[in-house]
Formats: structure tokens, C-alpha cells, sequence
């Protein structure tokens, strides 16, 4: 990317934090990963893709909603992330219902841990990089009752970016 360009595309963001980073991607002809990079720092944090690890610990915290946003579907599962172990090639989420499947984890290069306004409320998610740069999948922090953000959750979130993706400094 131009300089010219990733100036552009910084501008854009800090103007628009909550733009929905795929819809950014696309019209800019950038990866999502590149959209996450143009945040402003003090939303983003992106660290290595330790794929098993966030996933072990994103199945203690209890109800999240995973997203897979495709250019043909925006799919949204709320509810527990299951358990998973790594086995012929892939991570494996371990139960019979609900979400299961198989994840191609080497595939994950790196994990965007993301603050940012969304739809008029703070929003906070992971985001699983894969090594084309696209967005493999999202999980976000669940809400309680009032719509706010669960503060449990939360401090798993920033404890799992200060393991994963430590802050400069």
C-alpha cells in the first residue's frame, strides 16, 4: 500500500471507527487486516497467532456471539465457545451441538484484539487473521441485561491481549 494511501485509509478510520471493517476492505481493495492496522492505536492491538491458546481461554468466558462475515453471509452464533484440542490438522471443537466444526488454526497468523465504538456502543472483539490477511472470524464480548459490555469478559479480554499482544512501552 502507497503511503499516500495508508494515510488515506488512516484518516478514514479515525473518522470512522466504527465502519464495518470488511465493507472497508472491499471498497478500498486493502485486507481486513490492513483496515484493523489503519484504527487508532488506542483501539487496536494485534498480536501473534496463538490460535489454541485464545480459543482455550475464550471457552471459560462463557456466552460470546462468533462472527464469519463472507462477502455472501454474515453468520452469528451467541452462545458458550466449546473446548477444542488440535487433531489430524485442524482445532477441533469438541461437542456433539451448538457450534462444532473444525478450524484450520495454522492458518491463523495473528490476533486482533479490538476497543472500538460500534452502532452508538463500545464493542469489544477478537479478531483471528489468517494468512492472507482476511478476517477468519470474530468473537465478541457478550452484553448483560442492560446492553453493556460484561465486565467479567472484559478483563478476560484485556488479560488475554496483554498475554497475547502486549502493548509497546
Amino acid at each position: 500500500m502507497q503511503n499516500a494511501e495508508l494515510a488515506g485509509l488512516k484518516a478514514y478510520m479515525a473518522d470512522n471507527p466504527g465502519a464495518v471493517i470488511e465493507d472497508v476492505a472491499r471498497e478500498r481493495k486493502v485486507t481486513p487486516r490492513a483496515v484493523l492496522e489503519a484504527l487508532p492505536e488506542s483501539m487496536v492491538r494485534i498480536g501473534a497467532g496463538e490460535f489454541a491458546a485464545a480459543m482455550q481461554d475464550i471457552a471459560e468466558w462463557g456466552e460470546v456471539t462468533l462472527i464469519v462475515h463472507t462477502d455472501d453471509a454474515i453468520f452469528e452464533f451467541t452462545g458458550a465457545i466449546p473446548k477444542g484440542e488440535v487433531g489430524r490438522g485442524y482445532f477441533n471443537l469438541m461437542q456433539p451441538k451448538g457450534l462444532h466444526g473444525h478450524l484450520r488454526h495454522e492458518r491463523c497468523s495473528s490476533i486482533a484484539f479490538v476497543e472500538r465504538p460500534f452502532m452508538g456502543k463500545v464493542s469489544a472483539f477478537i479478531a483471528f487473521i489468517n494468512l492472507d490477511g482476511g478476517i477468519m472470524f470474530k468473537v465478541f464480548v457478550g452484553r448483560d441485561e442492560a446492553r453493556a459490555l460484561r465486565g467479567d469478559q472484559l478483563a478476560r479480554f484485556h488479560a488475554l491481549a496483554d498475554r497475547l499482544a502486549p502493548q509497546a512501552g
